[in-house]
């Protein structure tokens, strides 16, 4: 098969790695992909965004399967492009992307599916938003309504910190036409967990729960990110519990939108809750998270490119997803800076010492090749993933094949899977 994946972060890199193991694949091309996934198939410069042009590489190509690694894609119709050019994708159409590309609208359809969330409102006009403001309590988490890169969100722990929230995004649109409306929810307390379900419209084979480490610094401070690190399974949501969840969280949706002609084939991603009530959904996303997809990729034991055509074909329960008995850790290493203004062009040494470890592989992320050398391109720059017996030894194995790996201003947490062993 020949096989298109669109992206260029460390998601896709672990996409393509796993994908190359398959015996059914005959040529891999990645839009417009990175210093990593160049090793692993043919990088075509065709950007994430550009739709069109994305259909046309799968014409020129005869590309038969299209995967989709970021959500933006998605939200823009590229699915739905695709069929139209009667080329399969694994991902959903924009109408479920909505899922991602709007906070309201996800939390509309968790309503009307009955699916455990939040309270919450929306607003458009920041007077009215701050007179909510007035009449709560705190804290509360204000959410742009769009995508914004996974920076969009503030839980305020007091109204000043609310309503400085409130000006960036509905004034002075800090996060552009994504922040046009926000939604004001409730905080909720509990321990998070990231739920992958790889779906074909009505059934679904369930990844490992994971778990992401959203802010940059240490103990979960400072600004969010797109994700300093993540591990899996995450002992909040073990194994005995997937099903009991799923039919909570995963199947309700699927369901749903089935019900109103808009069948959901690709990743239904959970961001799940533990509160004392049980678990609730605090967002849906359309697609593999990253930095989660690259330990799921390394724990699991099934040919990838088998289970996404078992979905793309309506045939998932007739598909086994086999996974290690394992655990796997990913520390991401970012750019001196991140994620605000940060450098690029430093020479990145190390990978081939990390990776002399066999249950160890470096994926990149923000990286290309300038004069024959590997150097940084991007806010996060690899993704060290190592596979252990249990999480303790996944960690360990994980931050010796960091200690190998430099650049000029390489940032790291420390304490990535830390709350797994508590």
């Amino acid at each position: 098969m020949r096989i298109l994946i669109v992206g260029s972060g460390g998601r896709e890199h672990a996409l393509a790695w796993k994908i190359k193991q398959s015996p059914r694949l005959e040529r891999l091309f990645i839009a417009p992909g990175n210093g990593g996934t160049a090793m692993e198939g043919e990088n075509v410069a065709v950007e994430s965004d550009d739709i069109p042009g994305l259909v046309k590489l799968a014409r020129e190509k005869n590309v038969d399967l299209v995967i989709v690694g970021p959500e933006l894609p998605l939200v823009l119709g590229l699915a739905d492009a695709l069929e139209k050019e009667k080329v399969l994708c694994f991902g959903p159409g924009a109408y479920p992307a909505q899922l991602e590309g709007s906070k309201a609208f996800a939390k509309s359809l968790m309503n009307e599916a009955e699916v455990p969330t939040a309270r919450y409102r929306v607003f458009e006009d920041f007077s009215q938003a701050v007179a909510q403001l007035r009449s709560g309590g705190f804290p509360v988490v204000i959410k742009a309504d769009g995508l914004a890169a996974g920076k969009g969100v503030v839980v305020a722990q007091d109204f000043e910190e609310a309503r400085e929230a409130l000006d960036d995004m509905l004034v002075k649109q800090v996060f552009g036409k994504a922040g046009d409306r926000v939604v004001i929810e409730e905080a909720l307390s509990g321990e998070e967990a990231s739920f992958l379900a790889l779906c074909d419209g009505r059934q679904f084979l369930l990844l490992p729960s994971s778990q992401d480490h959203k802010r940059i610094g240490e103990n979960d401070t400072g600004p969010n990110t797109g994700g300093m690190g993540a591990y899996s399974p995450a002992p909040v949501l073990p194994a005995a519990k997937y099903q009991e969840t799923a039919d909570m969280v995963i199947r309700p949706m699927l369901q749903h939108l089935e019900q109103t002609d808009q069948t959901f084939k690709g990743v239904l991603y959970a961001g799940l809750l533990f509160t004392a009530d049980g678990p609730k959904v605090l967002e849906y996303n359309v697609r593999f998270g990253d930095p989660e997809c690259q330990p799921l990729m390394m724990l699991m034991d099934s040919d990838l490119l088998n289970v996404i055509m078992a979905c793309v074909y309506g045939r998932a329960d007739q598909q086994e997803l086999r996974v290690k008995n394992e655990a796997s850790v990913c520390v991401v290493l970012s750019a001196k800076g991140y994620p605000r203004k940060y450098e690029k062009g430093h020479e990145i040494t190390g990978i081939e010492e990390a990776e002399e470890d066999s249950r160890v592989k470096v994926f990149h992320a923000g990286t290309t090749y300038k004069d024959g050398r590997l150097v940084t391109s991007g806010g996060r720059v690899l993704g060290v993933t190592a596979l252990g017996i249990d999480l303790q030894d996944a960690i360990k194995r994980c931050y010796q094949a960091v200690d190998r790996i430099h650049f000029e201003g390489m940032y790291y947490r420390r304490d990535i899977g830390q709350k797994g062993l508590r």
